[in-house]
């Protein structure tokens, strides 16, 4: 079960999961050990998967975001693995309709992201067509999670 205090001590590191131990056991007023055993069995649980450094994509020339939407014609496992295993894409997604899976790609341009889909992804077995949106414009992006959600079945371990 997750209580109020692993709510404050989980809303604490998503905000600056660098934080040291110490100034989050002062925040949640708790002993150090004790926010620290807390912690380690959150990550035990497999409530925190892990902690992550957030890159500009901008400064490594991946400037360029777009989501392909993938209509495949082969086994959604073996299609899901393939696309993963693109260094450009960073999120694969199995979606229902028409278009089998959601895929975000970064890329440094246009002509990078056509040589991707050319080279990439429409050669794979199992896709069999693309359709391409660019982002202009990026007004939120976030890994959070909302820890305060309306129902309070959050409570329960996964």
């Amino acid at each position: 079960m997750i209580d109020e205090i692993d709510l404050h001590i989980l809303e604490i590191l998503q905000e600056k999961a660098r934080i040291p131990n110490a100034e989050v056991a002062r925040q949640v007023g708790m002993a150090p050990s004790a926010v620290l055993e807390r912690i380690r069995k959150l990550e035990e649980r497999g409530i925190i998967e892990g902690y992550e450094v957030r890159l500009n994509p901008a400064c490594f020339h991946q400037g360029l975001s777009a989501f392909v939407f993938i209509e495949s014609n082969g086994t959604a496992d073996e299609t899901a693995r393939a696309l993963a295993a693109i260094p450009s894409v960073q999120e694969v997604h199995q979606v229902v309709g028409p278009d089998g899976f959601l895929v975000k790609v970064r890329t440094a341009d246009h002509t990078t992201l056509a040589r991707m889909l050319r080279q990439q992804i429409q050669p794979l077995k199992g896709v069999k067509s693309t359709r391409t949106q660019v982002v202009l414009e990026t007004v939120k992006e976030t890994r959070r999670v909302d820890l305060k959600p309306a129902s309070h079945d959050i409570f329960k371990s996964p």
